[in-house]
């Protein structure tokens, strides 16, 4: 993927410029019902390893592969809406820069929403992205509220909190 950071920390990540990230999640029993995470004798699972998996996959290799990720108030947001708006869907909009702390907290986000459309039998226990061999974001826990922005629109006018596969609002 690639993104560029504005905000001033970094004059050489003000460029556009990529990564290859490797994103790991670890997956726990969901928090609906702490009985239902009891196996059954039979098939002995929470949810079928397809289906778990199938949804973040999908949207991970249709979505974020090779997407370009920008900050809402970058001007570059304006410049492939006039010049090729076609390319719109590629973007993945956050707020503020796209860092790879926010990033993880944002997926982190959007697989809860997609694991709780799926039945909340699962939730994220951990969420990593390795972004060179030597960066690496862990968010552990299922919650990501504490590393994300505030924003003052309601959660599910934000794309990270809805089960499409939406990357902008």
């Amino acid at each position: 993927m690639g993104h560029r950071l504005i905000a001033g920390c970094s004059d050489r990540c003000a460029i556009p410029h990529g990564h290859n990230e490797y994103i790991s999640v670890t997956l726990g029993a969901g928090p609906a019902n702490p009985q239902a995470a009891r196996l059954d004798g039979q098939a002995n699972m929470l949810l079928p390893f397809a289906e778990a998996k199938g949804r973040w996959h999908h949207f991970i290799d249709t979505r974020m592969d090779h997407a370009f990720q920008l900050g809402e108030k970058d001007p570059l947001l304006q410049w492939f809406a006039q010049n090729e708006p076609s390319r719109l869907d590629r973007l993945v909009v956050t707020p503020g820069d796209p860092t790879t702390e926010l990033l993880a907290a944002l997926l982190m986000a959007k697989l809860n929403a997609i694991l709780k459309a799926q039945g909340d039998r699962l939730t994220v226990r951990a969420l990593e992205i390795r972004e060179t061999p030597t960066n690496t974001v862990r968010l552990v826990g299922s919650d990501p509220a504490p590393y994300l922005p505030a924003v003052t629109r309601p959660p599910e006018a934000c794309w990270w909190h809805r089960a499409d596969d939406s990357t902008r609002d």
